[in-house]
């Protein structure tokens, strides 16, 4: 059989192929030669390196990624600067391991697949999946980049009780069973299941990067096979753990990146001479990616995390102290930024964001009050909620008339969407509403209006949300205006978003809202989890996704068809190879979710505000906002940001 081999792309190429198979290993072009490095363009040492670097040819790969600056429409820029940003908790600089989205492959604006920190990968049947690491990738501290840090994270940590007790990362397994893990050679390593595991590239090119490789050379020091036991001890005794592995544990923390001594493959790594309230990234010496003159990315020499309180994050970029912010800031902010461009040089950019919905309803089909279950299992109920909300006066209250009334399924962008996702079952019909519920024989009502359900009690909603979002609560009391018009009382009830989701799971939440879909401009090859009952995040029914989750042990078998529908769908598309296949799964689940009204929701393509400082360049005037995919910025190339004016790009 022949191997259908991904060639090497340039991220976001236009002219180059993303991930596809070829006809034939032999006949894929090869990669065009990287520019020459330029080291008089070489980016400086990072302000706390310890030692002089290597010049910049023994730094980079062999062939580094050179990354598509005439398909961006980027400028070629000149290294230097630091750029502010606003968190609101220290936890939160985790945040510049999505923006800087290096990973083993990843998506392009496109929403196609590339090869990224690898420099190829060869697939066979969606099953074999052979990764090609780049000659002379570095880590940040100048170790080698080899098969011996995928080794290590599978057999040293996946496979190790004390580390994951649960066994490996779900995304790892196909019907339960691990892949065949290989080193073919110092820079080749092989996965290979016995079915198609279509999870697998996608989930290394998520926002939060599952990191399926570890700097071995750092790590085994704390890992009880490698290391030295009396200092193990010690450390556990110091860092006040209890195990080895608990130790291992704290050292590696590849996404959070709260340990700055853990080397990284990032664009930028945490430096020890943050504090509490800032936290300070500092340039990646050895990282993989060039613009098209050879100059090393990224460009920005540091990035500054400053913590402050989410409320005075929009009142902090109107004043200037940020240059890049979307972070903290929503819809309801514009106007306040708006005022302060001018003063505080810098734009204000609307990006549409490319979740399927800002807010959108979720019924518990899972429901124990066995009156309610009935209710919300009923497509008619679920229809007449749809059709007796105004979504275009909602539209004009909260977001002045620039977002899009639409269910919750996907946008525009997406290569799988249908007009009919956004609109059916979705116009302001109150008319229609008021007779789907009389069929229902919900004929009864008290003295206000209100519908009595078949046991007597009055049809009020109880909706609960988490209450962190106020565009939430306002969308909620205006859709509750409108049910009143149709004889349904709604009641919001803010509380934690953990009460909110064990109240689900147990049965006992009615109803909740939130926002939409995260995927909002997915792929066929996309995973279409988020809409199917795969886990107990399901959001419709968290108790059929536990049951699923747990192989039988916990929560309820799917009892209603619809949702077996989708669940059945969702299978096929696990165990599809082809394309076409995947798209027909998608297909079914979408129309099964707008065919039903399984979620209602409000309005999409809300737009998000993104602070831009006047003299960074290369932040797109126009894109999605998003975190899977997209990643924020990281689709955009952070890495590639750059400030054009000597006073801006010198300052620390």
């Amino acid at each position: 059989m022949r191997l259908a081999r991904y060639a090497l792309a340039v991220l976001v190429a236009a002219s180059a192929p993303a991930i596809a198979a070829t006809p034939d290993p032999a006949a894929t072009p090869a990669p065009a030669a990287a520019p020459a490095p330029a080291p008089a363009a070489a980016p400086p040492a990072p302000a706390d390196a310890a030692a002089p670097l290597p010049p910049l040819a023994e730094r980079l790969p062999k062939d580094p990624l050179v990354v598509d600056f005439d398909a961006l429409g980027y400028r070629v820029g000149r290294p230097g600067g630091t750029l502010r940003t606003l968190i609101s908790r220290v936890k939160d600089a985790r945040l510049i391991n999505v923006w800087g989205y290096a990973r083993l492959v990843a998506y392009g604006p496109d929403l196609k697949l590339h090869p990224d920190i690898l420099e190829s990968v060869d697939v066979v049947e969606d099953r074999i999946f052979t990764f090609h690491i780049r000659p002379g990738h570095k880590w940040s501290d100048g170790k080698p980049f080899t098969a011996e840090d995928f080794r290590y994270y599978w057999q040293d940590m996946q496979q190790n009780p004390d580390i994951a007790p649960t066994g490996p990362e779900p995304f790892l397994l196909v019907d339960g069973e691990p892949p065949t893990f290989e080193v073919l050679d110092p820079l080749t390593v092989r996965y290979t299941w016995k079915k198609p595991n279509p999870l697998f590239l996608t989930t290394l090119a998520s926002a939060t990067d599952p990191f399926i490789y570890r700097p071995a050379h750092y790590l085994k020091q704390f890992h009880e096979k490698y290391g030295k036991p009396d200092k193990i001890k010690a450390l556990i005794a110091k860092k006040k753990v209890r195990s080895w592995a608990a130790l291992h544990n704290r050292y590696d923390d590849m996404y959070g990146g709260s340990n700055p001594a853990e080397p990284s493959l990032q664009p930028w790594i945490r430096s020890e001479a943050g504090t509490d309230r800032r936290v300070i990234m500092v340039r990646n010496p050895y990282f993989h990616r060039v613009d098209p003159k050879g100059q090393q990315l990224p460009y920005i020499d540091k990035v500054e995390m400053n913590v402050v309180s989410t409320g005075l994050i929009p009142s902090q970029a109107q004043a200037g102290e940020t240059d890049l912010q979307a972070r903290g800031l929503s819809f309801a902010d514009i106007t306040v930024l708006k005022r302060g461009e001018e003063r505080s040089h810098y734009s204000t950019r609307l990006w549409p964001i490319s979740k399927a919905n800002e807010v959108a309803l979720y019924p518990n089909l899972t429901c124990k009050d066995p009156v309610w279950r009935t209710l919300l299992r009923d497509e008619r109920f679920r229809h007449a909620l749809s059709l007796g909300i105004d979504r275009e006066m909602i539209n004009r209250v909260l977001y002045f008339g620039l977002a899009k009334p639409s269910n919750n399924a996907v946008l525009p962008e997406s290569r799988l969407f249908e007009p009919d996702y956004l609109t059916k079952w979705a116009g302001y019909d109150p008319a229609q509403a008021n007779t789907l519920l009389d069929d229902m024989g919900l004929t009864k009502r008290r003295g206000d209006g209100i519908r009595l359900m078949p046991d007597g009690r009055p049809l009020q909603i109880v909706v609960e949300t988490d209450g962190q979002s106020q565009e939430v609560i306002d969308a909620l009391q205006l859709v509750g205006e409108n049910w009143a018009d149709i004889g349904i009382a709604l009641f919001v009830k803010p509380s934690d978003r953990d009460i909110i989701w064990n109240r689900a799971l147990a049965g006992t939440l009615v109803m909740m809202a939130s926002s939409g879909y995260d995927d909002g401009i997915p792929t066929a090859g996309m995973s279409p989890a988020e809409r199917v009952p795969s886990d107990s995040s399901f959001l419709i029914g968290m108790a059929w996704g536990a049951y699923r989750d747990s192989e039988g042990e916990n929560g309820e078998k799917i009892d209603y068809p619809p949702v077996q529908t989708l669940i059945d769908a969702y299978d096929q598309w696990l165990a599809a190879t082809t394309h076409e296949a995947r798209e027909a799964a998608w297909r079914s689940i979408l129309d099964t979710h707008v065919d039903q009204t399984l979620t209602i929701g409000l309005i999409a393509e809300a737009k998000q505000p993104i602070v831009v400082s006047d003299s960074l360049v290369n932040v797109p005037q126009e894109a999605l906002f998003g975190w899977d995919p997209g990643a924020n910025f990281g689709i955009y190339h952070m890495d590639a940001f750059w400030f054009d004016t000597p006073e801006t790009a010198s300052r620390n």
